[in-house]
């Protein structure tokens, strides 16, 4: 009897030291948004960058850059690099008026860092939705370390009227999971 009892103490720990991500569960949440240790514009409001969701293989980071950050480094390289003015009249014709967003994904698997999994939508403070990606471009993950694959993608934001704080989030279809932040838009 106590030999049973034993045997099933033990593979019930096992399976709960082994126990793996399940699709649907919701993220737990920081009591006050946490600042991004890789972006000062960026707040993260779930907890999703911590020792619990590597071991989940599923980690998304995002990283906004206003369009004055960008400006500055495209005025730093036409120096840097001796640009002729229509090298930098192009350069400066690319920027988004409301800067770029960086969605870095993490994942177990190259199949499952594609992209096109996620979706983005902001919000301000009213709840009216002001930026809306239905899905990234596709694609798939690179070898990154041990198991993980990574895929960044990099799209122009809203250009807002005013500095102000967006809500936004991004969903994976995949895990069925929503990753919350707050973005200090310029």
């Amino acid at each position: 009897m106590k030999k049973a009892f034993l045997l099933a103490t033990l593979l019930l720990c096992t399976l709960l030291a082994s126990a793996q991500y399940m699709p649907g569960t919701p993220r737990k949440k920081y009591l006050r948004p946490k600042k991004d240790e890789e972006c000062q514009h960026v707040l993260n409001v779930t907890k999703n960058t911590d020792e619990d969701a590597e071991v989940d293989a599923c980690v998304t980071r995002v990283a906004y850059r206003p369009y004055a950050e960008l400006l500055t480094e495209i005025d730093v390289l036409r120096k840097m690099n001796s640009w002729a003015d229509t090298t930098y009249q192009r350069r400066l014709g690319q920027l988004p008026a409301g800067g770029q967003l960086t969605v870095t994904m993490y994942r177990r698997g190259g199949a499952n860092a594609d992209p096109s999994y996620l979706s983005v939508v902001a919000k301000d403070k009213e709840g009216k939705e002001v930026f809306n990606v239905p899905a990234l471009e596709g694609g798939q993950g690179r070898f990154w370390n041990r198991d993980l694959y990574v895929s960044k993608r990099t799209i122009p934001f809203v250009k807002t009227e005013a500095p102000q704080d967006l809500s936004l989030l991004i969903n994976d279809i995949k895990t069925k999971q929503t990753f919350e932040y707050i973005v200090k838009a310029q």
